[in-house]
């Protein structure tokens, strides 16, 4: 793993310990500081911090349950590989639920929330310009619970929400590879104008798209990856 400073990680807002610790590793495993397979170096993360290994173990907790890193007893925490099928299967759930909440929600939208659209993609468009995928994904998450939310369906809210924090290491790693992040805001035009139209049909493909054009360039990584090896 490349030696990084801890006073070079920049942080927008005051985080706690366990927060700062899993924001370092997780931006270490995206950059590609730290690789698939390769061990978390728990004790030079310890010395760089200056602190004792519990907050970091605490900090492994988030990140196991975030897909990011593997805990073995006696072994320690590696890096979790992305493999080809999880990346599918992921993608094809939040194709189906996303695009049934959409269509669901298509009706119901106010002009406000479409308004709200708006805005957040106009601001997704200056992160994607100055290459901030952190940004952008906050951003991201926020438009996609905007007609989640106007959908009525609690239940299958709550079971998205679970599913993209389980999987949120596919979702940043796939918008921070070239393009990515301007073709998503070209997308979601298409989205919130299909969502003036009250296009039910259209909203539903539409956001099904979005989804699988993350899982297409993300699978097309891994088998980059995998023919270089």
């Amino acid at each position: 793993m490349e030696k990084v400073r801890v006073l070079d990680y920049p942080t927008e807002k005051p985080l706690t310990l366990r927060e700062r610790i899993v924001e370092f590793i997780k931006d270490s495993v995206i950059t590609g500081r730290l690789k698939p397979g390769e061990r978390v170096p728990e004790q030079e993360i310890a010395e760089s911090f200056g602190i004792s290994r519990t907050p970091i173990r605490e900090a492994f907790r988030q990140l196991e349950s975030d897909g990011f890193i593997t805990v073995t007893p006696r072994k320690g925490a590696v890096v979790s590989p992305i493999t080809d099928r999880d990346v599918r299967e992921f993608y094809a759930i939040k194709s189906l639920l996303e695009g049934f909440a959409a269509r669901t929600s298509c009706q119901t939208l106010t002009q406000k929330e479409i308004k709200r659209l708006e805005s957040l993609n106009a601001q997704m468009k200056k992160h994607a310009d100055r290459d901030d995928v952190k940004g952008f994904f906050k951003l991201d998450n926020q438009f996609h619970d905007t007609f989640l939310k106007a959908c009525g369906n609690e239940k299958l809210c709550v079971l998205v929400h679970h599913l993209v924090q389980q999987f949120e290491r596919f979702r940043i790693t796939a918008l921070s590879l070239p393009g990515r992040m301007k073709d998503s805001v070209k997308q979601h035009d298409e989205i919130i104008d299909a969502f003036r139209r009250k296009d039910a049909e259209l909203v539903e493909r539409l956001v099904s798209a979005n989804a699988e054009r993350g899982r297409d360039m993300l699978v097309e990584e891994i088998h980059k990856g995998v023919s270089k090896n």
